[in-house]
């Protein structure tokens, strides 16, 4: 049965906040912050796991250690937004390792690209020999990052909505 967040219980939630922030967190320590015994918050943790709430575990890399420090957002616009140039667009971008996150977004253009390199020259290079040449791009604009102000990669888990006065929910 796949659930709902509304149907998440607060200990639910708990579960997910924490695993969020420390993946590797021994089951022992997640039971004892959530007042769980072992056993049943591990049956918690498998649950949240196979209903999608909990996709993976990770571990995050310190940018600079792994010369990706800089960050720089582009916007994309394409000479077609049909159907087949769009999955083009998505296809090619998709393999591009450089690329974190990538949008189709409505306004001014139709893509928003964030790619972590090491420095401008690696950028001009991502730029001229990935990005632009990708069949379809007309017209990039750049933003660079001066300063990461929050970089952060949890997902707001919102506590549950209080039960109205006689629901039976």
């Amino acid at each position: 049965m796949s659930r709902k967040l509304e149907d998440l219980d607060r200990i639910d939630r708990q579960i997910l906040r924490i695993l969020q922030r420390h993946g590797r967190l021994p089951n022992v320590e997640l039971a004892r912050r959530v007042n769980l015994s072992p056993t049943p918050c591990l049956e918690r943790v498998k649950r949240l796991e196979r209903e999608g709430f909990i996709r993976d575990y990770v571990a995050l890399l310190d940018p600079l250690k792994v010369h990706a420090g800089l960050v720089v957002y582009i916007q994309v616009t394409l000479t077609d937004t049909a159907t087949e140039a769009l999955e083009a667009f998505n296809e090619h971008v998709s393999n591009l390792e450089e690329v974190q996150e990538c949008h189709m977004v409505a306004g001014g253009f139709d893509y928003l690209v964030k790619i972590r390199i090491k420095d401008m020259l690696g950028y001009r290079r991502f730029l001229g020999e990935k990005l632009a040449s990708i069949p379809g791009v007309r017209e990039t604009h750049t933003y660079v990052v001066i300063e990461e102000v929050k970089t952060d990669t949890a997902v707001a888990v919102p506590d549950p909505e209080p039960k109205a006065k006689g629901s039976k929910r």
